[in-house]
């Protein structure tokens, strides 16, 4: 068996120091009353920070939040109390020091008119189902749901659509879904005061068609390369078909016979180009597949040989 080494680019990953930095908190502001059922937590950002952990405790000091985020935002589902929060920032190598610690409370309403409805799942820019499951939270003060099925690429077109259910979930399968397309989901709630939410909404996709195949380019088929010599391997990027396109990525295959009965190596390429090196002299094959974000893979391309001196 061939032995090979695998060349991996990288660079030195050089962080700002943030240490002695803090964040500033925007909302809620210090000892604000939100009637409402979720927080919408909203801090300035801080200049080398990749991520920020938020910290949200309880009147007497218990976490009831500790989450790390990607943005300078976040809403979250809460229940009636006094709370306190802060924020710092991090990145791979620094952490700056917390923010000043703000307070706030949580007052429950039977009005859900500022109240919002928490979408739990799918997440957002799921790709592809024959069935799903839409789950949300449900909201104390709620006594009814309404639940929209919108598709997007026709055109705004509400392709089903529920109203007084009772549960936090609705199950909806490949009948309904049975166009590849853009879906918006949508949920409100409502009570007899009477009042309602405005409607949440998260989008999804339905993709069920296979890449194109993928063409190799080089090193071109029966080519002489040298031992220990990086090899950079390239194929043509085929255009995702169908209504809904998605990225794609490939699987690279390494075999020592056309056929590849036995494969020694397949490695993962997110673009159109492979580097690696070979120790020891032979002939070689190479193959492509592609699988796009939905899941879906093309056929393997036809494969090249090269063979190392």
């Amino acid at each position: 068996m061939a032995l090979i080494l695998l060349a991996y680019g990288c660079e030195d990953i050089l962080e700002e120091d943030i240490t002695d930095d803090f964040i500033t908190l925007v909302s809620p502001s210090n000892k604000e009353q939100i009637i409402s059922n979720v927080v919408n937590f909203q801090w300035q950002t801080l200049k080398g920070a990749k991520e920020y952990r938020i910290q949200v405790f309880s009147e007497n000091q218990a976490i009831i939040l500790d989450s790390l985020v990607g943005a300078n935002r976040f809403t979250f589902q809460m229940v009636p109390g006094a709370f306190q929060w802060r924020v710092r920032g991090e990145n791979f190598a620094y952490t700056s020091s917390y923010s000043f610690t703000s307070s706030f409370s949580v007052i429950e309403s039977d009005n859900l008119t500022n109240q919002q409805v928490i979408l739990l799942s799918p997440n957002v820019n799921y790709y592809n189902a024959t069935s799903i499951i839409f789950n949300w939270q449900s909201i104390n003060v709620a006594d009814t749901y309404n639940f929209e099925l919108v598709n997007v690429t026709n055109g705004q077109v509400v392709v089903h659509q529920a109203e007084g259910l009772t549960t936090n979930s609705i199950s909806l399968n490949s009948t309904v879904l049975s166009d590849d397309a853009e879906y918006t989901w949508k949920v409100k709630a409502l009570n007899s005061l009477p009042s309602a939410t405005q409607f949440a909404s998260r989008n999804f996709y339905i993709d069920r068609i296979n890449p194109n195949q993928p063409v190799n380019t080089f090193p071109s088929n029966n080519s002489s390369q040298n031992t220990a010599q990086t090899i950079t391997f390239t194929w043509s990027i085929p255009t995702d078909t169908g209504v809904i396109q998605s990225a794609i990525a490939y699987v690279i295959e390494f075999s020592n016979d056309a056929n590849f009965s036995s494969v020694f190596q397949t490695s993962n390429a997110p673009t159109n180009s492979f580097q690696q090196i070979f120790q020891s002299s032979g002939d070689y094959y190479w193959r492509i597949k592609a699988i796009d974000k939905a899941g879906n893979t093309s056929n393997y391309s036809n494969p090249f040989k090269f063979t190392i001196d």
